[in-house]
This record gives C-alpha cells, structure tokens and sequence, in this order.
C-alpha cells in the first residue's frame, strides 16, 4: 500500500518567513519524502493546489505529486491539460492531475462557473483534456466537440509538443456511483472520499468502478483507488479525546451536505442526515458533532490506541486499496506518534 501525505502550504505574515510559503512547501516536501511517503498532495481551499507542486517539484527526486484535488469545473479542459502537462514535465513524471467536482453552490456562486449533470461533464471534460494531450504528443488532429466543451484549434505557437514524460495519471473524486463509474471507465484513479465507510467502499464504489473499467477494456490493473483515511487515535487520554472531538464534527460537517446522503442512507441514518442539516444552516457547528455517536464514529474511522491503527486499517480496507493519505483532524503531527503507523501500513 502506498501511503501518501499532505503538502503543507503554509500562512504568510506567520513572522518566521523560513516557514511562509515557499519554505514551508520545500521543507514539508522534503520531509514526506525523506520519511518514505510515496505521495504529496494538495488540496484546493485557502489556496491554489497547482503552485506547491512547482516547488515541491525542485526539492524531491521520487516522490509523486499530486492534487487531491483541484476544483475541475472551476476550470476548463485546456488550462488542466497546460497546468498538468508543465507539472507532469517540471517533475519529471511524477504528477498527479486529482480532480473533483466540489458542489453546486461552490461552483456557481464563488467560482461563477456553469453546473449541470456533474458526472456527464466530468467524463467528457477528462475526455477533453486526454483529446489535447493526444494532440501534443501523437500530432493528433485539434477536433474535440462535446455536449459541453469544444477544442478545434491548435496552432503550432501554443502546442508545446510532445513531453519526454507521458502524460500525468488522473484521477477522480468521487463519493456516489455515478462519479466512480466515470473514474473506472476515463481515469487512472479514484480518490475515495473521507466520508465513504468499508461498506460503502465495497457495495457501492468498488461495483461502480469496476462497471467503468468494463465499458473502457481495462481492469483493476490498471486502476488506483486512494481510500478513506479517518484515524482517531492519541498517545493519552486527552489526545485521544481531542482527535475524537474533531473527527465527530468533521464527519457531521460532510453528513450535512445533501451530496453524502447515500452513505448514510446505506447505513440506515439518513434521519442524521436532515437534522445535521437543520443545524448546519442555523451555523450549530459545534452542537452538531455530538449527534455523532461511537457507532458513527468508530464506522467512518479507524480507532484505537496507536499500535491497533494499522491493524484496524489493514483488516478494513488491506485488499481493495492501493493508496491512503490519513485523514487525522485533531491528531496532531508528531512524528513519534505517526511514523510507526505509516511504517507498518506501507510494508
């Protein structure tokens, strides 16, 4: 199992600039691969995920560096296809293009950007990029026309011609099966979100997958599925309440979006579902972890002391995942309590 990290982006204006940006994202880089992570990833919230990994790129060697992800449709397929072919070229082969949807609201009213039939767009928009990508690298004909994005024009002062790295790996964020079968059938990857438990995993997202990979020729072989990473876990009784405190809200924050209802539904709880809701537009944020009971909990998370997390991780997800980013809110860092966990599920 690959096991990946988070690239830090860091906070201007903290008052020490060795650990404002560019230095913190070169020194987190460095450490995750010192350490033996296999990936690094970035996360568009705060800030733009593709810039990190520029730097990133220049302090690593064997790394793989990937977006995890990047809003898709606040974008279009052409300036995806230019940000992951630089990146892909600029790392030697080591980029990751991971994209997903966000949500409507998101979409129309921060990024003023068009939303309609997220899973057909997303397949098509992969399907764009991987058309301009062809055309670079194999002289293809410019001709994509889609439902919803057209590329007929390539002229040699924009073409940056083929890259001596191939092209980056895609992969797809996905939670419901209509995503995870666009994933099987146009990516290299599916990204699991955080919120997905083992059943879901198994009865819903790994079927979907497969039914992708069936309508493109292609099988488990040639596919990546990062799973859900929550780990509640501490070195003493307060850590431990602490990082479960955390994880209870961030799991209520994601039961509250209309999105991630099916999971819960799955698991009979999508009653949780409308009241987190509820609470969630009266701004409860805090009150709302609470309805989070040690059976939600211990379904969407890994807990226990630290020696029981790799176990417990491996005995859920060992034989359907190929990757995993531990998700820890409230955990903390240090490296004594995560390196021992890391090198277990890694070997």
């Amino acid at each position: 199992m690959k096991i990946d990290g988070g690239l830090v982006i860091g906070s201007p204006g903290s008052g020490d600039s060795s650990r404002d940006g560019i230095g913190v994202i070169a020194e987190t880089a460095r450490r995750l691969e010192e350490a033996g992570y296999s990936g690094a990833w970035t996360a568009e919230t705060s800030r733009d995920p593709f810039l990190p990994h520029m730097v990133a790129a220049e302090h690593t060697e064997r790394i793989e560096l990937g977006t995890s992800i990047a809003v898709a449709f606040a974008r279009n397929p052409m300036l995806l296809a230019n940000l992951g072919n630089d990146l892909q070229f600029h790392s030697n082969g080591r980029f990751i293009l991971g994209l997903g949807t966000q949500i409507r609201p998101h979409i129309t009213k921060r990024f003023s950007m068009e939303w309609s039939r997220p899973a057909a767009r997303m397949r098509e928009m992969v399907l764009a990029i991987r058309a301009i990508w062809e055309c670079w690298n194999e002289e293809a004909p410019m001709a994509f026309r889609g439902e919803f994005y057209r590329h007929t024009l390539m002229t040699p002062f924009f073409n940056p011609g083929p890259n001596p790295h191939g092209t980056p790996k895609v992969f797809l964020a996905a939670v419901g099966p209509k995503m995870s079968e666009v994933a099987g059938e146009v990516c290299d990857g599916i990204i699991c979100h955080g919120f997905s438990t083992e059943q879901f995993l198994r009865e819903v997202t790994i079927p979907a997958v497969q039914r992708g990979l069936d309508a493109s020729g292609r099988t488990m072989d040639d596919f990546e599925i990062v799973g859900p990473g929550f780990v509640v876990t501490g070195d003493t009784e307060e850590s431990m309440a602490r990082a479960a405190a955390a994880t209870r809200q961030q799991i209520a924050f994601y039961g509250s979006t209309p999105a991630y209802l099916p999971v819960l539904e799955l698991h009979g709880w999508g009653d949780l579902h409308a009241e987190l809701n509820k609470m969630s537009k009266r701004g409860e944020w805090k009150a709302m972890g609470d309805l989070i009971d040690d059976d939600i909990l211990s379904t969407f998370a890994v807990v226990g002391e630290p020696e029981t997390i790799a176990p417990g991780y491996l005995a859920r997800y060992g034989d359907c995942v190929d990757r995993l980013t531990l998700y820890t809110p409230g955990s903390g860092d240090s490296d004594d309590l995560w390196a021992p966990i890391v090198a277990e599920l890694a070997a």
